[in-house]
């Protein structure tokens, strides 16, 4: 049985636990400077293959005895439920068409079901707590499908440090060390019980399963004022950019800031493939289902793993590579060798254009 599997067995019911990372949580880390993963000194701690156990599935507690020893009154559904949209989804404070609206669920957004009545759901998406029509949702194994699709999976190490495997075996080679708290993004379609496949020094590396807590995280609604606070951060990112890179036009900024992703996400690909990873951001800011600018797509929560972990903010600090700043400006410019793809992974199970060591649809 994948991991994957057992995740997604464990979001159907408790996604609003598991989706920790919100938009805000990962803005706020590029304007605190986060310290990404440090250099680490092998000779300080003995590496280790093996820590604790993790346990990743839901357990659920059991019910309490009414005081009359009648039997219980049902409970509200619960379960998955994702936005199935193009554009993006009105949340409303009832369900009707004509109730105001109080937020909004896009593309890959999912959410917990709190409530059904006829044709709506009440869910809860990140803040947003409100009433969607269930046509534009989707439920059950549809949705579970969908998230195992867009969604993405983050392991935390536990261990003091934890080797990198070449394969996904204890006798293969070392590539080298990850260190304690380091949050690193998983390829799921490659992870198995035993061992997580994970980018490491341009290569596909494997650590231990055991030793990692496992986190699986989807893009969640917004609220009328998580709208309007994501706005004024993204002003304020954008001010802070042109003070650390002197007085240079917005546009320059951005470039910078999908370079940095780009690098982050496809450094070691050919330029086709950091030219594609480019031209996925720039389709979601010309797509209405996604925020409308660079750094609102790079930022959103749950989507580009390096910049959920400081990652991107560190590169740009550090200087971002000619290739990947070539690749920003042409997909800025309207260029794209993928189409309109919108979604990417490492090549696995998923159909689309494969392009080095990713496929993109």
């Amino acid at each position: 049985m994948k991991i994957r599997k057992r995740l997604l067995r464990g979001i159907a019911g408790v996604f609003a636990g598991i989706c920790a990372i919100s938009m805000s949580g990962s803005v706020a880390m590029a304007a605190s400077g986060i310290e990404t993963l440090a250099d680490f000194n092998s000779g300080a701690a003995e590496a280790l293959d093996s820590l604790d156990n993790i346990t990743d599935d839901f357990v659920v507690p059991p019910k309490e005895d009414t005081e009359d020893g009648d039997e219980e009154t049902e409970e509200p559904p619960s379960g998955l439920v994702m936005a199935s949209v193009k554009n993006y989804l009105n949340v409303r404070e009832e369900p009707t068409t004509d109730s105001s609206i109080v937020g909004y669920m896009y593309a890959d957004c999912g959410g917990t079901i709190l409530e059904t009545t006829d044709g709506w759901t009440k869910l809860q998406s990140g803040n947003l707590i409100g009433w969607a029509s269930n046509e534009y949702l989707v439920f059950g194994d549809e949705a579970k499908a969908m998230a195992e699709d867009v969604g993405h999976s983050f392991a935390t190490i536990k261990a003091d440090a934890l080797r990198v495997r070449k394969e996904p075996s204890e006798t293969a080679g070392v590539y080298g060390l990850v260190k304690k708290d380091d949050i690193i993004e998983t390829n799921e379609d490659r992870n198995t019980d035993e061992w997580l496949s994970i980018e490491f020094g341009g290569s596909e590396g494997f650590i231990s399963a055991e030793y990692v807590d496992i986190e699986f995280k989807l893009d969640e609604g917004e609220t009328l004022a998580d709208v309007q606070e994501r706005k004024k951060r993204e002003r304020e990112e954008k001010a802070k950019m042109i003070a650390n890179f002197g007085p240079t036009a917005i546009g320059t900024t951005e470039d910078v800031l999908l370079g940095a992703l780009v690098q982050c996400e496809a450094g070691n690909q050919p330029y086709e493939g950091q030219l594609a990873v480019a031209a996925v951001v720039m389709n979601r800011v010309r797509s209405s289902a996604y925020p409308d600018t660079v750094a609102g797509v790079i930022y959103a929560s749950g989507q580009f793993g390096p910049a959920g972990t400081g990652k991107v903010e560190a590169q740009v600090g550090a200087g971002v590579k000619d290739s990947c700043m070539q690749a920003a400006r042409e997909a800025i410019a309207g260029q794209s060798n993928v189409g309109t793809a919108t979604h990417f992974k490492r090549v696995g199970k998923h159909d689309g254009y494969v392009i080095g060591d990713h496929v993109f649809w």
